[in-house]
Parts: C-alpha cells; structure tokens; sequence
C-alpha cells in the first residue's frame, strides 16, 4: 500500500513511491501488523492443520506451548488481519486519489486483477491460508464506495461490520463438524508432512472446500474494514498524524473501553482500531519513531515479505522439504518466525534500492 504526503501530486505518476513520498507511521504499523499475521499464519495454520484449532487443546503441548497459543488468539489472532484489512482499504483509497482521474478505474481494476492471479497462485501451489485472493475479490466489491462521498464510506463499512457481526451468516455456511475436522487433521498431519509436491497439492486442493465457510464468513468484514480503512484515509487524520496525536490516543483508548465489554467478533475490530491508533500515535512522535522505525522497510515490501514468508514456511513444514508439520510446537515454530522476521528486517536495510512495490499492499 502506498502512502503520499503533501508533495505526492508532484510526482511522475508512473512511477513508483519511495520512502520520501511515503507516511512512515504506516509504514510502521504495516510492518508490524505483518509480524502478527505471519505469527499467527505459522503457529496456527502452517505447523498445524488450520482445524486444529477448532478442536480440544493438546493435551501433549507444554505449558509453554499452551501459553504461545492462549496469548496468540487473545492478543493478535484476527486483530493483525483486521489492521492488514484497514490498510489496505487505506491503499486503495490513496491509489484513488494519487491516480489521473481518466485512468484511475482501469488501473485499480488492473492491480486488483493481477493481485487477484497471484492469490490464486499463491492458494493452489503454496499454501491455501491465502488472504490476496479474498483481498483482491473484496477491493473490486469495495471500489465503486470510493466514488461516494466520505460518509459513504462511513455508513456503508459499519453496515458490512454489522452483517458480519450477525449470527445467521455462519449458519448458511456451517463449518464441518467436529468429528470431520478431526478426521482432516489426521490426514493433514500424514500427507503434508510426507507428501510429494503434487501430493500435497492435491490435497490442499480438496482442503479448499472445507475451509470456504471461514473465508464466506470473514469476507463481510474484510469488505467493512476495507471502507471504513478508506474512510479513516480521507478524514485526514492519518496524514497529519502529528497534529491529531491525542485524538489517535483518545480514539485507542475508546476502542479499548468498547472491546471490554464487546462479544469476541467485535473486540477483534475494536482492538485492531486500538492497535492502529496508539501505533500511529506513537509513531508521529520522535521518541516513538525512533523506537518502532525498524519496522517500517518491513512495511514498505509487505507483499514481498507475505509471499517470502509463505515460500520459507512451506518448504519447512511440508514434505517436499523439510516435513516438519505437525511436529513443531507452538513455542519453537514461533521462534522461528522471529527469526525469519528479524532477517527479513536485516534484508530490507541492506537493500539500498527497494525498487518498485506492489501498490496495493
């Protein structure tokens, strides 16, 4: 996703932002959103089949397994997402904008499109936890609010929350039941860990049905965040974050006061909103830059460093490389991660030009 400032309009148009045209404070929190998703990508999904969650806790997994796990769902598991989400409805919204007002509809239908061919790469060949493909499907239902006017965006993304927060939408598609999730956890752990690159495939392939009803389900919400994301953009708060300090504080600890007392679905969102607040927050000032600007280089190539995350994961876990899912706990497979994280960091300071990004992430 890329972020202008006050001398965006300046610049060629066909070429891509660099860091001087970028909102650093995004940058940031994108950065570090990226490290939840891929926390919990790892723990949750590629180590493990995806319904393992779903199922009685392990009662093999060490206390500190356990542990790893329990503050992984309470403090990021969906709250990383729902940043990613708010983001990227950010993206589009500065794409909107930044774009010639002629070519702008055929250009953001051309990345959508082609974020759409990588996702669905992305799903089939390496690994069906694929968000690009519900990102790119969800962004061309979101593109025609962007016409609208800011209370649009506003009105429309809190009635897609609502849909989302209903209890009916997960009953038209009902997850399998427990018996069967239990099943496909036993064949998950023999063929991933074992299988040859087109065995693996295949299966995944099956897996696709199985897990649709949690993607039907979230779509709503990936929508809401994507509109209300856009919305947050053109209030203009987020580009003169500096200025509007205490109001991102008064709005973190608002969410936080909302999420106490809201149902798990809601307090996803509401935390996400408290996340990205105090982030960007902090981020405007000195001392907060400073502190959290590691992140940033991470942020400005989070669809490098989603796509790269996911080619190392795969071949660690499954058996066309090194066979270790379902044989690494939720402690050492997240230690990994950070290792990865780190060196991924390390990487992206190295590189004296990043070159051109995709626009959208």
């Amino acid at each position: 996703m890329s972020e202008p400032n006050e001398h965006l309009t300046r610049a060629p148009l066909s070429t891509p932002l660099v860091p001087a045209n970028r909102l650093v404070e995004l940058d940031i929190l994108r950065g570090l959103a990226l490290f939840g998703v891929m926390a919990i990508n790892l723990v949750f999904e590629f180590r493990v089949s995806i319904f393992e969650q779903f199922l009685p806790l392990n009662e093999i997994a060490s206390p500190l397994d356990r542990a790893v796990e329990a503050f992984l769902d309470r403090a990021i598991t969906l709250k990383a997402f729902a940043l990613f989400s708010l983001l990227f409805g950010a993206g589009l919204a500065i794409q909107f904008e930044r774009l010639p007002v002629k070519r702008r509809v055929v250009l953001l239908l051309r990345r959508l499109v082609v974020l759409l061919a990588i996702g669905l790469l992305h799903m089939t060949l390496i690994w069906n936890g694929d968000i690009l493909t519900e990102y790119a499907l969800a962004g061309l239902l979101a593109l025609p609010f962007l016409f609208g006017p800011t209370w649009l965006l506003a009105t429309s993304g809190l009635l897609f929350l609502g849909l989302y927060l209903t209890p009916y939408l997960s009953q038209l598609v009902p997850l399998p039941d427990t018996s069967s999730m239990a099943h496909h956890v036993l064949d998950a752990r023999s063929v991933y860990a074992t299988g040859s690159f087109s065995e693996v495939l295949s299966f995944r392939l099956g897996e696709l049905r199985a897990i649709a009803p949690l993607h039907v389900w979230i779509f709503p919400r990936t929508i809401a965040l994507f509109l209300l994301g856009a919305f947050i953009w053109r209030t203009g708060v987020v580009q003169r974050a500096s200025d509007n300090r205490w109001i991102l504080f008064g709005v973190a600890l608002a969410a936080v006061m909302v999420t106490i007392g809201a149902g798990r679905e809601l307090a996803t969102v509401t935390l996400a909103f408290a996340y990205g607040a105090s982030i960007i927050g902090l981020a405007s000032t000195q001392p907060g830059s400073k502190l959290l600007g590691w992140a940033a280089p991470l942020g400005r190539m989070a669809f490098t460093n989603y796509l790269v995350q996911s080619l190392i994961f795969s071949w660690v876990f499954y058996g066309y490389g090194f066979g270790l899912f379902g044989q690494v706990g939720a402690s050492a497979a997240l230690a990994f991660g950070v290792v990865v994280y780190v060196a991924r960091s390390v990487a992206e300071r190295c590189t004296a030009d990043p070159g051109p990004r995709f626009t959208c992430l």
